[in-house]
């Protein structure tokens, strides 16, 4: 387990990432969604991140009946507040925000003190916890003002009170999470998609300022939402179709990969988890099969010469991995 800043929480270096738990895409029975999580506690993976965006909250209901079997002092959680939900008719489905379940409710961004109260205690609520580890401010791209004047004090002192052990910021892009780094007090950081074989802007500016300060990073994404563990032409890249530029990419680093005895995903892994700042990388998962098949990827050894072969063919800068 590794130490997330200062805060004394700690994170398995692999994570569980459950937005799958809340029908991300398709939907996923009760049963596959347990047997998850029942696979990656005997992977021992020990943290588990979830949030009410996750399927209008079927994720964070799903993942807290799961963890119920085990020891709450043996694993961290993890949850997010901004994306209040209130509700709603229930007609229709929330597949335009990517999430195959009933529109019971709708989303308000919400990242004043009151609105990141209400949402935690939300979260509780269908976690069935009386505290999580760790929560994050999802997503505050828009509303910087909001989260940096009133969201994140609020979760300063609910720190101060002892309510959460660590607290942070999650975004798909690593500007903002810099200013988090370098503005505030935050114990850790989720960067999604933005430290990846396709994708390093994160390396310019927020890993070493995080290192520098002490903040640690967990990265989210490792796969850029599919295109790193099967680059098809029908692989998704950031929540969409993958351009055509991006997937020959990904095909020529498979190639390379497998060239070295290695596989993609296992390099897309390696490379997420090997900068010093990077506590955890979190990968999504909808089966145990899928579980069992990161676990083992994250497990295997990449070749030096890999890396070698990725930096002198132009496909990574020099500097990297770390």
């Amino acid at each position: 387990m590794t130490p997330l800043g200062r805060s004394g929480v700690e994170v398995t270096p692999l994570g569980f990432g459950a937005a799958a738990l809340g029908n991300l895409y398709t939907p996923v029975s009760d049963e596959q969604a347990h047997a998850a999580v029942r696979a990656a506690w005997q992977r021992g993976i020990r943290y588990f991140d979830t949030a009410p965006h996750y399927g209008l909250g079927l994720s964070e209901r799903r993942l807290g009946t799961a963890l119920r079997a085990y020891d709450r002092a043996r694993y961290t959680v993890s949850t997010k507040v901004g994306r209040r939900l209130d509700p709603a008719d229930g007609t229709g489905d929330d597949l335009a925000h990517g999430f195959a379940v009933p529109a019971t409710h709708h989303r308000v961004r919400d990242f004043t003190a009151d609105g990141v109260r209400r949402t935690l205690e939300a979260s509780l609520e269908r976690l069935g916890l009386d505290r999580v580890d760790l929560v994050y401010l999802h997503d505050p791209d828009d509303h910087a003002e909001q989260a940096f004047r009133e969201g994140y004090p609020a979760l300063e002192k609910l720190r101060a009170e002892g309510v959460v052990g660590a607290i942070g910021a999650g975004m798909n892009q690593a500007e903002m999470l810099t200013r988090f780094v370098r503005d505030t007090d935050v114990d850790v950081v989720l960067c999604a998609g933005r430290y990846t074989l396709l994708d390093q802007s994160a390396a310019t500016r927020l890993l070493p300022e995080a290192e520098r300060r002490g903040v640690s990073v967990v990265i989210g994404g490792p796969f850029n939402s599919g295109l790193l563990a099967d680059p098809t032409p029908r692989a998704t890249y950031d929540y969409t179709r993958a351009p055509r530029e991006l997937l020959d990419r990904a095909l020529g680093i498979k190639e390379a990969a497998e060239r070295h005895g290695t596989t993609l995903r296992a390099a897309a892994l390696a490379f997420c988890s090997a900068h010093p700042a990077v506590a955890s990388v979190l990968a999504g998962a909808r089966s145990a099969a899928e579980v069992h098949d990161c676990a083992d990827q994250f497990e295997a050894t990449v070749p030096d010469a890999f890396w070698r072969e990725l930096r002198e063919a132009g496909l990574l800068p020099p500097q990297e991995p770390s």
